[in-house]
């Protein structure tokens, strides 16, 4: 006679299969997020890599052509250029924004520390924040237009050159070809200084105080309280801003195109711009995919770098 014995699980095997079904449950929480990344990101930058092998004018039936697209990214001065002028406008759209939003969170960020022990802020700072996020507001074709006014021939730059005498400075700014892409600049990094300040700001609020305290104790006064303890501790939101900022030089459009529309000739042409021109004005558009794969491999490795200079050290 067989009997059968009928063993309980034991309390791990239960706690294994509660931590299984949460699991589960974790991944039903994010599908549709991911289902809506992977339909609307991942699937047409794989199409637009399949594109890029091809000769196709956006209607007819392409051709193949294997790896001449990104034969010619490289070989034509153009395409050259564009990326140039790109990673020239990360100077402007990232270390410029950096730069001042650091400055402008250590003039918002008194000296000592409130009653709570927390960095006491300048009266008013809503205000501040207020002004300075205001062009993160702005729609950026708004904002490309605003400046193109004060850029022009008869516009506030010029005038206010003329008014304090020096008008041998005055130029047509963006439609200069020394000055024009550094025109550009100017107004990115005008939009993303805000943006950083926000950043840092946010930072500051999570130092330890006793950080301050002991930095006060040997003797540092505001700039070196900055340098030694501030900085540092903001090493998570610099990478942050140097990622959004970087990205947002490498990859702009809508400013290059209300202001310049890439010129005097292709001064000022970004790869963005070239992408939309080779697709949809030139019909080349397995060549705009190349670009666009090259950009974005391009995008990858300094978001990497950024992200690999940025971590603490062991």
């Amino acid at each position: 006679m067989n009997t059968q014995v009928r063993t309980r699980p034991g309390p791990g095997t239960r706690r294994a299969g509660r931590r299984g079904r949460a699991a589960w449950r974790g991944y039903l929480y994010v599908l549709p997020a991911l289902a809506v990344y992977l339909l609307f990101a991942v699937l047409p930058a794989l199409h637009s890599a399949y594109l890029s092998l091809f000769d196709w004018d956006g209607v007819t039936l392409g051709s193949w052509t294997g790896l001449d697209n990104y034969r010619e990214v490289f070989a034509d001065p153009a395409l050259r250029g564009s990326v140039l002028n790109a990673l020239i406008l990360v100077v402007f759209f990232a270390f410029l924004p950096i730069l001042a939003g650091l400055a402008m969170t250590g003039l918002l960020i008194l000296p000592g520390t409130s009653a709570a022990g927390a960095p006491r802020r300048r009266p008013g700072m809503g205000a501040f924040r207020l002004l300075f996020m205001l062009p993160q507001v702005v729609p950026l074709v708004a904002v490309g237009v605003t400046w193109r006014w004060l850029y022009g021939d008869d516009g506030l730059i010029n005038e206010t050159l003329d008014g304090l005498g020096l008008g041998g400075w005055s130029r047509a700014w963006l439609g200069d070809f020394d000055w024009a892409l550094v025109a550009v600049g100017i107004v990115g990094a005008w939009v993303l200084s805000g943006l950083c300040m926000m950043l840092f700001l946010s930072g500051v609020q999570k130092i330890d105080p006793q950080l301050y305290e002991a930095a006060r104790l040997d003797g540092a006064g505001p700039v070196r309280e900055f340098v030694s303890v501030t900085l540092p501790q903001l090493r998570g939101e610099l990478a942050v801003a140097l990622t959004v900022t970087t990205v947002a030089a490498l990859a702009g459009f809508d400013i290059v195109y209300v202001t310049t529309g890439g010129g005097p000739g292709e001064e000022t042409t970004v790869p963005g711009l070239l992408v939309y021109r080779l697709a949809f004005s030139d019909g080349r558009v397995g060549l705009a995919s190349a670009l666009g794969v090259v950009l974005s491999l391009l995008i990858l490795v300094l978001v990497y770098v950024i992200n690999r200079l940025s971590r603490p050290q062991t």
